[in-house]
């Protein structure tokens, strides 16, 4: 074997050792490709933006913000949110910057402006290469069936305008009854998505301003504007639309009937005035009920201040928010949007990543190796214990190491008395645990024992891949000593001190902060994701 295929066949065993946990089902499928997700930013200071996007813990591909408005006579006005040192940020952290355009539903100014097209797409198409900018979020509301083909029009004038790689999009009415006229009638589907990137569905308001208490967001919305949107669009052109706002309505009173409010005011009213809360099974949506009393502090929302009494609160929280992000991988539509970023919960990225992709393990969520564990799931090469527990800090034990290795090295796994240890007789990974021996893939630990429960440990590992690497590289790598750990000497680690440093200086294996390796600590499972990670890299360079 020449050495170049020598060492594509020590890449593909190291990458595929890490990334499998032994599972039936596991058949090495490729990694599939993560959903999107956008977010707008609308709300606040401007300056507050990196730090919005920065708490979504890499979540985020495109970030939407108000830096474009249009004025009464439909021509393009920048606002004072544009920020070049944020959109250069960004860029930085690999975030996509694609402002929206609205009309704020002032219907007459949206109506100027696609009578206005030719002139707002030239504006917006210099405006979006003078800035670096990745595109146009086209977010013109409540105009009505008699402008739709305009509007499709203006889509397709800006397709024609826009370089190559720019993205188009489009904010659209959810339509879940199938109206055709008003507003709703405005949305060409078919016809808007052959000149843009996605449709992002603004599935929400199902209950707004002035109506009678409600959901924001019934799951059953959400489907039925997802099912809509299918019969005119390619799932792949469908973003889910999620309110990171609820709507607070006064009992027994004409006012604050449906006003907006964000989810983090809305933990606060809960919080500070003893707030009951409970879910809502049909609509799969929660509500609060709060009352404020005459002496209480009076809060006030987005200026306007409540008064005593008794409200009920329709909002969104972490099990809402995850029966929508369900929707995402049952219909296999693009991913997700939401309005607007900043006013979700503080633990809404802990788990928000994970459920998009279909990640479900609660133990998972928040954890310090959530985003190398779900990089490994949606390769499907490994499994959880349950559907919903991964069990992270758990241990890999010898037995599946061995499984692991026979299945990827493709050997016919068969029982054979000659090659077994003592105590694998009769283990449920006997055949597999024979076959390793007899191919030379493990050893015991003497004794003719195997130990088949026990946990591999650190510099077990890195001994496995070494004796791999030094089998079929040449020429082999000269250690060097300044590579050394605190806790790995010659002398402590005489069997894998080599296999140790040599892996270090590959970049496969890193130690702690204090400088140690901990060789002797079992591997765990999240370590063993992370692990899939430095091989990657290593492969790549």
């Amino acid at each position: 074997m020449k050495a170049a295929g020598k060492r594509i066949l020590i890449i593909t065993i190291c990458l595929m050792m890490f990334l499998v946990f032994f599972s039936p089902e596991a058949d090495g499928k490729q990694q599939s490709e993560s959903k999107f997700n956008m977010s707008y930013a609308y709300f606040g200071d401007s300056s507050s933006y990196t730090d919005h996007v920065d708490n979504t813990k890499n979540t985020l591909n495109e970030i939407a913000p108000n830096y474009f408005n249009i004025d009464k006579s439909g021509n393009l006005s920048i606002t004072p949110a544009l920020n070049e040192k944020f959109i250069d940020d960004m860029h930085k952290r690999g975030v996509r910057v694609v402002p929206f355009i609205s009309n704020h539903w002032d219907r007459s100014a949206g109506q100027a402006a696609l009578n206005n097209r030719k002139k707002l797409v030239s504006d917006l198409a210099d405006v979006i290469n003078t800035y670096d900018l990745d595109g146009i979020n086209v977010d013109i509301e409540n105009v009505t069936e008699k402008e739709r083909e305009l509007y499709t029009d203006f889509v397709r004038l800006l397709r024609e305008a826009l370089p190559t790689g720019k993205t188009i999009a489009v904010a659209a009415a959810a339509n879940p009854y199938g109206f055709t006229t008003g507003w709703h009638g405005s949305y060409d589907y078919n016809g808007l998505s052959k000149y843009s990137d996605y449709l992002m569905l603004m599935s929400y308001d199902e209950h707004y301003q002035n109506s009678k208490p409600g959901p924001v967001s019934s799951l059953s919305f959400s489907r039925k504007s997802i099912e809509y949107a299918l019969k005119e669009v390619p799932k792949d052109k469908i973003v889910l639309g999620i309110p990171f706002y609820g709507r607070i309505w006064k009992n027994n009173s004409d006012d604050f009937q449906g006003y907006g409010i964000s989810i983090k005011q809305i933990e606060e009213l809960i919080k500070n005035y003893k707030g009951v809360v409970s879910f809502d099974d049909k609509s799969k949506t929660p509500y609060a009920v709060i009352t404020i009393g005459k002496k209480d502090l009076k809060p006030s929302v987005y200026g306007n201040t409540l008064t005593n009494g008794t409200y009920t609160i329709w909002f969104e929280n972490e099990e809402s928010i995850k029966h929508k992000l369900e929707l995402v991988q049952q219909f296999d539509i693009k991913g997700t949007g939401s309005w607007s970023l900043g006013d979700e919960s503080e633990s809404t990225w802990d788990y928000y990543k994970l459920w998009l992709n279909g990640c479900y393990f609660n133990d998972a969520e928040g954890h310090w190796a959530a985003d190398y564990i779900l990089s490994a799931f949606q390769s499907d090469l490994i499994t959880g214990m349950s559907e919903n527990t991964f069990k992270p800090d758990e241990p890999l034990t010898r037995a599946q190491v061995a499984v692991i290795m026979v299945r990827l090295l493709k050997y016919e796994a068969y029982a054979d008395r000659i090659n077994s240890f003592d105590d694998t007789v009769g283990h449920w990974a006997q055949a597999d645990i024979d076959t390793a021996r007899r191919n030379g893939i493990i050893n015991g630990v003497g004794d003719n024992l195997f130990e088949p429960e026990e946990s591999v440990t650190r510099e077990q590992m890195a001994v496995i891949i070494d004796n791999i690497l030094k089998q079929r590289t040449e020429p082999e790598p000269e250690v060097n000593s300044n590579q050394d750990f605190s806790d790995v000497t010659v002398k402590s680690n005489p069997w894998s001190y080599r296999a140790i440093v040599t892996l270090k200086q590959y970049g496969i294996i890193s130690g702690f902060d204090d400088g140690s390796f901990k060789p002797t600590q079992a591997l765990a499972r999240a370590e063993m994701t992370v692990l899939t990670d430095k091989v990657s890299k290593f492969i790549e360079q």
